[in-house]
């Protein structure tokens, strides 16, 4: 049935207009056109069909995808190897303890000597402020410069897994969750979205989630709600960029400090906790000044202005204002669930319970929109190519 279905989105992906992806990198969603990101979506999705029919999705017969995780990460680093497998490159995890950047390599250097056979850098740098997505573009910088000079024969591009601004291969899979559950971007015109902050025992995770989340979906005309407490602001220039989206799209982008008016009537509910972004700019600082007392000190600071909201939590009395009390959970996992992960958390265990296996498919889609990412960046007539795959059919399992 699948392989059915395949053959017109093929046709449906030659008539669009991304040719600006090839031998490009994926740094943040905003800076892709609207044709480019539903081509993303759409190969995705025709390599979930493609596998789902035992039918390989090998266009590499040879290559390596680089990974550099700089914070911890269990369903971005699978995914990206996953994504890498699918697509026929095989995987070595860039391990900065264990390399010369402890002794001083520069940026340039390092870049360059894991890139000789590399085809893809997937990068997550998401801890600090204003580090993460420059350390993007400077590997990037650099090895634009050693292709252009003989140093790399061919250009690896670069996957943003998660920077300091934007988790664009989570917010993807996010929002094509949103559009196969929905059935399709013409229904989600109207929807309501709460993107809402939500406690946490826990203190600096980072902003990029909700304003990876209030900067794509925007873009689907979709009422756009981001909602938290005073002091729990993201970057103003995300903020931008979503008013920006919302205006051009025909849908909304609000603000308010109430988690109950942000989900009464809501379609979509995503419920996460972030560091303010304030906050996270004075951690950079002392991190760079290496003031360890100050550190400790902002810790607790911040711990203790958590505490003061507690109950910012996604109760099922929350979800019953929502519409219909049917609205779609989501979350970028792992959740801090209440009464099982920790005593006080993001969500009540009933809730996440219920929603459990659509979080899974949420998460599904992520391996898929990676594999998109690195093949719309390294093949230059997409279509044809998936096209060959589906006419050849070879199996992926031969038996």
């Amino acid at each position: 049935m699948d392989s059915i279905k395949i053959k017109p989105m093929v046709k449906q992906l030659a008539k669009m207009s991304f040719q600006n992806m090839y031998l490009n990198d994926f740094l943040l969603t905003w800076e892709k056109s609207d044709d480019e990101v539903q081509a993303t979506f759409l190969v995705a999705d025709i390599l979930r069909a493609l596998r789902k029919e035992n039918i390989s999705c090998r266009i590499f017969d040879s290559g390596l995808g680089i990974s550099l995780f700089r914070d911890q990460s269990t369903r971005t680093r699978f995914s990206f190897a996953s994504a890498c497998n699918l697509l026929g490159l095989s995987v070595q995890d860039f391990d900065e303890g264990k390399s010369q950047v402890a002794h001083g390599e520069t940026v340039r250097e390092t870049a360059n000597m894991v890139s000789f056979m590399a085809d893809i850098i997937g990068i997550r740098d998401d801890m600090y402020i204003g580090k993460g997505n420059a350390y993007m573009r400077e590997v990037s910088r650099a090895v634009q410069q050693g292709f252009d000079e003989n140093v790399l024969e061919q250009r690896p591009t670069l996957v943003n897994l998660q920077c300091d601004i934007d988790h664009p291969t989570q917010t993807m899979a996010d929002m094509l969750h949103i559009l196969n559950y929905f059935g399709g971007v013409e229904k989600l015109n109207g929807k309501k979205l709460a993107m809402t902050w939500a406690y946490s025992p826990s203190y600096g995770k980072p902003l990029s989630v909700p304003q990876g989340v209030i900067g794509l979906m925007t873009r689907f005309g979709v009422d756009v709600v981001l909602a938290h407490p005073e002091g729990y602001e993201v970057m103003p220039e995300v903020e931008t960029v979503a008013r920006t989206n919302a205006a051009r799209n025909g849908g909304g982008f609000s603000k308010t400090n109430s988690m109950a008016e942000a989900f009464e009537g809501a379609h979509i509910v995503y419920p996460k906790s972030w560091a303010p972004f304030g906050a996270m700019e004075k951690r950079t600082d002392l991190y760079g000044k290496g003031d360890l007392d100050g550190i400790d000190t902002l810790e607790k600071e911040l711990l203790a202005q958590n505490a003061d909201h507690k109950d910012w939590e996604c109760t099922e009395q929350l979800m019953a204002t929502t519409n219909e009390g049917k609205a779609l959970y989501m979350h970028c996992l792992p959740a801090d669930i209440t009464g099982v992960s920790c005593k006080e958390g993001e969500v009540e265990a009933s809730v996440f319970d219920r929603y459990r296996l659509p979080m899974y498919k949420e998460a599904s889609y992520k391996p898929y929109i990676i594999a998109a990412m690195i093949l719309l960046s390294k093949i230059k007539h997409p279509a044809e190519t998936l096209q060959g795959l589906l006419e050849k059919a070879a199996p992926r399992i031969n038996g």
